[in-house]
């Protein structure tokens, strides 16, 4: 299983006192982020390695369907639909939907982050700002940005409004979304109709869903696109925000945990990481992205898939079913004894759940999918890595100053319009 040892042997150890015949094997598969990983496995998959059970957030749960090394869960989970009625009335529609492909499920996800914007408030206390309510404003976080950034008497910013990393997530697609955009025309699937009828028919958060995502072309250099890539040069240029770089943020985390950051993008995750590196849970907090054109945000999730070619099927699926289940999760070191990531289960986000780590306003990451029903996952088709690889290079281009954000995105697209053509067969095509 590619997970992390540590988190996953507590569940392993419960499991295994009702199956005590079954062995656990990990393999170990690192990486800067979920693209890299899924490069990896590839690499692994196509040298003969096998393999039973994988973990996968959005950014390679189509990469895995679309490319045929994942099954579809839809008979087992139909099988044992008694026994998971309880996990799905838990969990968001929208979360489900993310893990879908074509009208099919592939993964019961465990975890969730959207892109939620954090602060420290002790700088904002020192520049006399007050912790913005959720339905502040583009304006409104240029104004605290710009005002709680420091330069010493060279010009040189001591003390950073805002920062982000270059990556899918989280970097600057949270502003593609709230200006009303996206890096890849959207669509839902069709199908899909057996999981809603069963597990959602009276959640009005269902409504209206489909089989799945997909992100059928590329509009990078959409007006909108241009104008947040505009606005995130206008900010580095500004002395706002630093240089941006690639990886997971511990850079930013850095920055943060001293005094040297004001906001930056981030999901429940972040909350632990600053709890780990000796962040007083009031020194730190957590709110809505800013509304620009709308509020809509961006979300990852994740959970177990089971390898097409396993020889081991039936035995992956128990124990991804076990997996889910309250007790195991309530277990799993990924929530206990710090939350270091959003648990799915709605019940397991409690004020005692962060009462040790932060922030006081936790409410916020399930408000996220609640109160913003179109918020929807990180747009990431089959070919989301070589996708993944132009977005960053072109944003790169933009913000090192090579290229305006106009020429960086008009270069992004014609590069995925080439992608896409030689990929034409990733959805099944309905009249």
């Amino acid at each position: 299983m590619q997970v992390n040892p540590e988190h996953e042997r507590p569940v392993i150890e419960m499991y295994r006192q009702i199956n005590p015949n079954v062995n656990f094997e990990f393999v170990s598969v690192t990486g800067i982020d979920h693209e890299e990983i899924a490069a990896k496995i590839l690499t692994m998959v196509a040298a003969g390695q096998a393999l039973d059970l994988g973990y996968a957030a959005t950014e390679a749960t189509q990469l895995y369907a679309g490319q045929r090394l994942a099954a579809p869960i839809d008979e087992w989970v139909k099988r044992d639909a008694a026994e998971l009625k309880e996990y799905f009335a838990d969990v968001h529609p929208s979360l489900i939907q993310a893990m879908m492909w074509e009208g099919s499920l592939y993964q019961l996800p465990i975890d969730f982050n959207a892109a939620n914007m954090y602060f420290n408030t002790s700088v904002l206390q020192e520049a006399g700002i007050d912790f913005p309510q959720a339905d502040w404003t583009k304006d409104d976080f240029y104004n605290i940005a710009k005002a709680v950034t420091k330069k010493n008497a060279s010009g040189a910013t001591e003390v950073f409004g805002y920062a982000w990393t270059n990556r899918l997530w989280g970097g600057w697609m949270p502003w593609i979304f709230v200006n009303g955009s996206n890096l890849l025309v959207e669509e839902q699937a069709p199908g899909g109709e057996w999981l809603w009828n069963e597990f959602y028919p009276d959640d009005p958060a269902a409504q209206g869903r489909g089989g799945g995502w997909r992100w059928t072309a590329p509009k990078a250099n959409d007006p909108a696109n241009v104008e947040a890539l505009e606005f995130m040069v206008q900010l580095f240029r500004e002395g706002i925000t630093p240089a941006v770089e690639l990886g997971g943020g511990e850079t930013l985390q850095g920055f943060f945990t001293t005094g040297k950051l004001a906001m930056t993008p981030a999901g429940g995750f972040w909350a632990g990481g600053l709890h780990n590196a000796g962040m007083p849970k009031d020194s730190f907090d957590v709110q809505l992205m800013p509304r620009w054109k709308n509020q809509r945000h961006q979300f990852g999730t994740a959970g177990q898939w089971i390898f097409a070619d396993s020889k081991n099927k039936d035995a992956a699926w128990e124990y991804m079913k076990f997996r889910i289940s309250r007790d195991a999760m309530m277990a799993n070191g990924m929530f206990n004894p710090v939350t270091l990531t959003t648990p799915t289960r709605r019940s397991m986000l409690t004020a005692e759940r962060f009462a040790e780590t932060g922030p006081a306003n936790w409410q916020v990451f399930y408000a996220t999918l609640d109160d913003h029903p179109d918020t929807a996952p990180i747009p990431a088709p089959p070919v989301s890595n070589p996708m993944t690889a132009l977005f960053v290079s072109y944003t790169s281009r933009a913000m090192n100053g090579e290229l305006t954000p106009q020429a960086a995105l008009d270069g992004m697209q014609r590069e995925l319009e080439d992608l896409f053509a030689r990929h034409p067969d990733m959805y099944v095509k309905t009249s």
